[in-house]
């Protein structure tokens, strides 16, 4: 049996195998994602994100915990953030998803986001799809604490939920700019501090200021994932959102956008390698480097020395 195989049976084994050879980059991930590509779209992805410490982890495990009671079958990804100087990571996400560790039906991965930004691993989307041409019912994305401006999840997850927590200092700040505008869920986790009526007050106004709202209005469920309070609407309001999305159209016209993006990004990964191949193999990269370091050359000139010719070809 190929791995491919195993991975389309089920096969937790070859499942790990193949996002290991994705998540490296191996000679045979292309070809591998090629043969998995026709089995995806079936899964329901759920992306969680929120700055760090909102309790993401604990509340993926919990809601995980009552899809398994449904009888779904879960693959999650939790993302977790590597160094700049060694590449390393902790990879401690699943330390806080005790509950679902001994489920059958469950797969967890820890992925290092490897230096990517926007809060996800560059391959957090390829793993998605093979665990969705595994036969996973729903695909949960917990990403990296992220800030304002780190919004791909967006990009990935059909459902974005964002999770938010009193008592975190200048609450308005937490939520305001790009992650504000990414969310199809709010989710106020450790509902029970003081401050968490305040918070949800606070996300309704700026809901409100929206000068150009869309067809769906944000929900704000209130949790406390510790005590497993909440977890059922959280659920209800991610099904509700789902629903929306299917008798509206939207959740084709997303997946399609997707695609989009992911084959602009496919090919503008493919132009860099080909570009730093080229320019680095007779070493005329490296003098250049040396010209815009002596201000004898400019950036930008350079830019059209090594991109000029690929153009004109």
């Amino acid at each position: 049996m190929t791995i491919i195989e195993g991975v389309l049976k089920g096969n937790v084994r070859d499942i790990a195998r193949l996002i290991t050879i994705v998540e490296n980059e191996l000679p045979e991930a292309t070809a591998a994602m090629q043969s998995i590509f026709p089995h995806t779209g079936i899964a329901y992805t759920i992306g969680f994100t929120g700055p760090p410490g909102a309790g993401k982890s604990t509340l993926v495990d919990k809601i995980t915990l009552q899809l398994c009671r449904q009888e779904k079958k879960v693959g999650i990804i939790a993302i977790d953030p590597s160094s700049p100087f060694s590449g390393g990571a902790l990879l401690g996400d699943r330390i806080r998803m005790r509950d679902i560790i001994t489920e059958q039906d469950v797969f967890i991965r820890s992925v290092s986001t490897r230096g990517s930004m926007g809060g996800l691993s560059r391959a957090a989307g390829d793993i998605a799809k093979i665990l969705d041409a595994a036969g996973k019912d729903v695909v949960i994305i917990e990403t990296v604490g992220v800030g304002q401006d780190e919004v791909d999840i967006f990009k990935t997850a059909d459902t974005s939920v964002v999770v938010l927590m009193p008592g975190a200092g200048d609450d308005i700040q937490s939520i305001k700019a790009g992650i504000m505008e990414i969310a199809d869920i709010f989710v106020v986790n450790k509902a029970d501090r003081e401050g968490a009526d305040g918070l949800i007050t606070s996300i309704r106004q700026m809901l409100d200021l929206n000068t150009a709202p869309g067809p769906w209005r944000p929900l704000i469920i209130k949790t406390s994932a510790t005590q497993n309070e909440g977890i059922e609407d959280l659920l209800k309001a991610v099904q509700e959102h789902r629903e929306f999305l299917t008798i509206s159209g939207s959740l084709a016209a997303r997946r399609k956008e997707r695609l989009r993006t992911e084959i602009i990004r496919l090919v503008e990964r493919r132009v860099s390698r080909l570009v730093q191949s080229q320019s680095k193999q007779n070493g005329r990269f490296e003098e250049l480097v040396e010209k815009v370091a002596a201000r004898e050359e400019d950036p930008y000139s350079c830019v059209e020395l090594i991109v000029g010719p690929l153009e004109k070809k």
